[in-house]
């Protein structure tokens, strides 16, 4: 009686971090998405895809618009944006879409041109791989997709950041690429701005042969101030100028975030908008 009061004390002072917590049984598992290995000629290594699918997918007689997710990984944006499109549509506001999530390995040479700045090979010395990184999306990735599931035809692009700068660059100079492009707080320094100095350049080049016709451009940019607004201002106007034929933009500037809080609300308004239900 004595030692078992005893080791009842004992138990009583020692911390609860301390203490073996209560076995439960084995749960199960939450499955929001699959993943899968594609083996890239282009880029030369292999590439984790991530896919989402709605839950309407069970139908055989449905088929669903897609969006590519930049930074797509599981510790990346994957389980966010799949959240936000999943909410989305079982309430009824937008289509219900297909999100293939494209994992990252170095971001900062995938989603950039290369740069003459000195700045920016010294903070991105692997950078300049965007070129060989778009055409893998577009040879490689987008005719997997259509291969393994059920599509519309209708493909998006989202990214932030540097991939929102991939995103912007990919709409002005292959707006063939894609049908939706969502662009949020988009690197615009990059290259010392030299994207949004030639967007004039790029929307004359594709808009007389209808080049951006049925696309859509959704873009916003939080506080970020200095050159990256600088050059968002230098694209919106360009934009405006150029009004490209059959092109339908948004611009939805949120100066009440950050770079690190834009994305979430942000891509929630951006799929509202792109994917909205036709009523």
């Amino acid at each position: 009686m004595i030692r078992t009061a005893f080791l009842a004390l004992a138990l009583l002072a020692t911390p609860l971090a301390l203490q073996a917590a209560p076995a439960v049984e084995d749960g199960k598992p939450i499955v929001i998405g699959r993943a899968y290995k594609l083996k890239s000629a282009i880029l030369g290594d292999v590439r984790t895809i991530n896919v989402y699918l709605p839950p309407d997918y069970s139908d055989p007689a449905k088929r669903f618009p897609v969006l590519v997710l930049l930074d797509g990984g599981e510790k990346e944006d994957f389980h966010h944006i799949t959240g936000l499109a999943q909410v989305t549509s079982a309430y009824g506001a937008t289509e219900a879409a297909i999100v293939v999530g494209v994992e990252g390995v170095d971001r900062r040479h995938d989603l950039t041109s290369p740069s003459s700045d000195p700045g920016d090979v010294k903070v991105a010395p692997t950078s300049g791989g965007a070129a060989a990184y778009r055409r893998f999306l577009v040879e490689e990735l987008k005719p997997w997709i259509a291969a393994h599931y059920r599509t519309t035809g209708r493909t998006g692009l989202i990214g932030e950041s540097l991939a929102g700068l991939f995103t912007t660059e990919t709409f002005l100079r292959q707006p063939s690429a894609f049908d939706d492009y969502i662009a949020i707080s988009p690197s615009l320094w990059w290259d010392r701005q030299a994207l949004s100095k030639e967007a004039a350049a790029d929307l004359a080049q594709y808009a007389p042969g209808g080049g951006f016709a049925g696309k859509h451009l959704w873009l916003s940019i939080g506080d970020e101030g200095t050159t990256m607004q600088a050059g968002m201002d230098r694209l919106i106007a360009a934009l405006k100028a150029a009004n490209p034929p059959g092109l339908t933009w948004t611009y939805d500037p949120r100066p009440t975030e950050h770079h690190d809080t834009i994305y979430d609300p942000a891509a929630l308004a951006a799929l509202r908008s792109v994917y909205a239900v036709k009523k």
